[in-house]
């Protein structure tokens, strides 16, 4: 069994995968990672591998105790990766994005995929039937739109994601409700319909913490999967043991 660790800024997702399959997900705060591992450990039986992939702050000594009692794979730029990447800075290219991307080759072959991850930042990824990752773009999220009105004006309150009754809004917050998940949307929406211009064939793939929310209210054709950068990492770490 492979143990999957994706550090966040604030919280950490723990995974636990047989093979190609999930058997458990949690999400832990960051200063209780080395706990849930202990706890994982004696309730899911051996796990030999673990791949650590951090966007945010794992300490050094938190990292060293993992790698006691596993094998730890530090996923980085200079991982072995299943496609060719083209990215122009591709030292700068996120681990997050890298896992997305490695998800979309194991998951959708020989196919034009585009990776929407609508999270903290909502970023775009695009891979190619030839196995090339591109590129993309990185826009704000839908909690960042939020909190940027409400800390860059005097008045604005700040208010949680809700679905829009009208485009038009009748009031201040139905405003803002109506500015910040429709503009997302129609974002969303309408780059979709560019690559669907410029590539024949599309598979987009909508994850991230808003996946769901973002889902049931966008007009293009999707597959949304809340788990997809986990199975990314996890073929990752595959990838490499059977090199």
């Amino acid at each position: 069994m492979n143990l999957i660790i994706d550090v966040g800024n604030s919280f950490v997702k723990l995974a636990i995968f047989k093979n190609s399959m999930l058997m458990h997900k949690e999400v832990v705060a960051l200063k209780l990672v080395l706990k849930s591992i202990n706890i994982l450990k004696e309730t899911h039986g051996p796990k030999k591998k673990a791949i650590i992939s951090s966007v945010g702050k794992l300490n050094k000594s938190d990292v060293e105790a993992i790698g006691k009692s596993f094998d730890v794979m530090i996923l980085d730029s200079n991982v072995k990766l299943p496609f060719k990447n083209l990215y122009a800075t591709p030292n700068t290219l996120g681990v997050d994005r890298i896992a997305l991307v490695c998800a979309s080759v194991d998951q959708f072959p020989n196919s034009n995929v585009l990776i929407i991850d609508s999270g903290t930042c909502v970023t775009y990824d695009f891979v190619t039937a030839k196995n090339e990752y591109i590129g993309g773009a990185i826009s704000p999220g839908l909690r960042m739109r939020y909190k940027s009105l409400n800390n860059l004006t005097a008045n604005l309150p700040l208010l949680e994601s809700e679905t829009p009754k009208s485009i038009i809004g009748n009031s201040t917050n139905a405003s803002i409700h109506s500015g910040v998940v429709n503009g997302l949307l129609k974002e969303i929406d309408g780059i979709i319909e560019e690559y669907n211009r410029k590539y024949s064939d599309l598979t987009v793939i909508l994850t991230g913490g808003d996946a769901n929310f973002l889902s049931k209210q966008l007009k293009s054709s999707i597959f949304a999967n809340s788990n997809f950068l986990l199975e990314g990492l996890n073929y990752i770490l595959q990838f490499n043991l059977n090199e």
